[in-house]
């Protein structure tokens, strides 16, 4: 059988692997693109885009019904076409599936891009439909599916996942959401401001991913006024005339619904690994390095959510890139990762940056908080409701994470992981400007009250200007 050989084959053309594309094809190494299903990345088709448009159109509608405080009348008869709203969020991720699909694969020959699915015959050869390929190395980017539990399957439609979402024509009148992770809060709350009957389910005790104890204990009391949350049981379906009972404990809903929102599934099933000699862990998932992207010692590299480690987009980025680099060098790099951070952009944003608090020593660790109830910025807006937790090494004083619930926290989480890379003391952080009136003030509150607890102090107080030499 005729074989095409290449440097480097890339398996999956979403994100991740285009970021590995952008390392390989400067490189001058031959190389293919291969992917099989839908083209566009996971964040443009069915995550972070459309979600965020969903987001926006319901926060909008939403504030219309504070109006009333500013003099405005009639705002408490304003109806929303849900087809209407549901459709301007399937023409935004349109373009931006088309964006990516015209910048990146639409231009190619099918020489370098090649549609099917791939999978291994020996560790250097893949079979794409029956197109033989031989590379030196191959770059793993297939990313992830929703989990979907086999049994509710027989539901049809009526179960859903964000790969189904946002092809409904229209919201249904109730929806019951199973898993409570970033996607289900994003997603339950916001159709919830549109008008959806929402009911949340989780087996945790917790949301958001949380695990700072007033993070989520906040952050269950500010979401659980957008809709309904039973937290600490697994919820079963069954079939009740035409619609779907949701039973969790001793909480039981009849919705029209479901939204199984139970997490993402590697992509790697189907690539046959054994016969590429690679053995998969209980978790399913091959033994790999994080700094290199290498898997053991042989040609292949996992790149982006099928390795679900941070099945974010801009982590999808930096591990395309790494396994792209060391697809193409003679040498493996190593390579040291960014402070994790995370965004859940419900209203208002839950987010994690550095170590989490599960992650700490207690007892060299301290914590500084601030209440978000009497900041003035968030009360002019209407939004001083949170709490914000940072976290730092006692004895150096060096700032090591936060939790938060708090409107604008998608800025704040920024700041503090840019501090964070910087290695940078609660006293140094302090010694930045800090404008008045805005969100970051209560930043500052945050680390005053974190700043007296640590044992590293400034050599001049924190309140005094810096002199010049």
């Amino acid at each position: 059988m005729e074989e095409k050989k290449v440097d480097v084959a890339i398996i999956g053309s979403g994100s991740a692997g285009l970021y590995a594309l952008g390392k390989v094809k400067p490189s001058g190494k031959s190389f293919v693109l291969i992917n099989g299903g839908e083209q566009g990345t996971t964040c443009a088709r069915v995550g972070c885009m459309p979600s965020k448009a969903l987001i926006q159109a319901a926060e909008d509608f939403h504030r219309c019904k504070i109006l009333g405080r500013y003099g405005v009348e009639g705002h408490k008869a304003l109806t929303l076409d849900t087809e209407e709203a549901i459709g301007h969020v399937q023409d935004l991720r349109d373009t931006f599936v088309d964006r990516v699909i015209s910048n990146s694969t639409a231009h190619m020959s099918d020489e370098v891009f090649i549609e099917g699915y791939a999978k291994f015959v020996e560790p250097n050869l893949l079979d794409v439909d029956g197109l033989r390929i031989r590379a030196e190395k191959i770059i793993i980017a297939t990313g992830s599916r929703p989990v979907m539990p086999k049994p509710w399957a027989a539901f049809g439609d009526r179960i859903l996942t964000t790969d189904q979402l946002f092809e409904e024509e229209d919201l249904p009148e109730s929806l019951a959401v199973i898993g409570l992770g970033v996607i289900g809060l994003e997603i339950g709350q916001s159709l919830a401001r549109l008008g959806v009957d929402v009911t949340g389910f989780d087996m945790l005790e917790t949301i958001g991913g949380l695990d700072d104890p007033e993070v989520a204990k906040a952050a269950i009391d500010i979401i659980g006024k957008d809709f309904p949350l039973y937290l600490g049981h697994g919820a079963e379906i069954t079939e009740e005339d035409d619609k779907l009972r949701v039973t969790a404990g001793d909480k039981s809903v009849l919705v029209e619904k479901v939204l199984a929102s139970l997490g993402r599934r590697p992509n790697l099933d189907n690539l046959q690994l054994e016969n590429a000699g690679i053995e998969l862990g209980e978790n399913g998932m091959p033994a790999y390095n994080p700094q290199t992207m290498q898997i053991g010692n042989s040609a292949i590299f996992l790149a982006g959510d099928v390795n679900g480690d941070r099945p974010l987009l801009h982590e999808a980025g930096d591990e395309g890139r790494i396994a792209g680099f060391n697809a193409t060098s003679d040498k493996i790099q190593a390579f040291q990762r960014k402070p994790p951070i995370a965004i859940n952009f419900v209203d208002p944003n839950i987010c994690h940056v550095g170590k989490r608090w599960s992650e700490l020593d207690q007892e060299t660790t301290v914590t500084g908080e601030v209440n978000l109830a009497p900041v003035g910025r968030a009360l002019i807006m209407g939004k001083n409701k949170g709490i914000i937790r940072v976290y730092a090494d006692k004895a150096s004083g060096k700032l090591l994470g936060s939790e938060m619930i708090c409107t604008k926290g998608e800025n704040l989480a920024h700041l503090l992981a840019w501090c964070i890379q910087q290695d940078l003391t609660v006293g140094e952080l302090l010694q930045m400007p800090f404008y008045h009136p805005v969100i970051e003030e209560a930043l500052q509150a945050a680390l005053y009250d974190l700043y007296g607890k640590v044992d590293q102090k400034n050599s001049s107080p924190i309140t005094e200007l810096r002199t010049v030499q």
